[in-house]
């Protein structure tokens, strides 16, 4: 059932409901509180519809139920992007790449923020 709920709220998602998506994944939740892909999805929709808050909230309950979710990791990176938060950004994105080095479009990301965070060499 959960499978098929979190599905329905892809679809929905792709078809830009997002008030559906959300419900379709507060129904997997109730069912599945434990599964960190449904919490990530939801904080997908959730980043989708401008509310960072909640979407922020959403993949670190994600982090909680699995620290290896490199999604989530990169779901935060754009959230501290999108606040000009650059130093927590690129921390997030580095622990992406931890667990997912083939990352190319986060590893890309790390490059061109890292010299504005870290400083560059002499």
């Amino acid at each position: 059932t959960a499978d098929l709920l979190l599905s329905r709220a892809g679809e929905a998602a792709e078809a830009k409901d997002y008030p559906l998506a959300i419900e379709l994944l507060d129904r997997v939740l109730a069912l599945e509180p434990g599964w960190a892909e449904a919490w990530y999805r939801r904080a997908n929709v959730f980043f989708l519809m401008d509310d960072p808050v909640s979407s922020m909230a959403d993949l670190r309950r994600a982090l909680t139920q699995e620290p290896r979710h490199f999604g989530a990791w990169t779901g935060l990176g754009h959230i501290f992007m999108s606040s000009d938060d650059k130093v927590h950004a690129v921390e997030a994105y580095r622990r992406a790449l931890k667990i997912h080095p083939q990352l190319s479009a986060v590893q890309t990301l790390v490059e061109r923020l890292a010299p504005q965070v870290d400083g560059q060499d002499l």
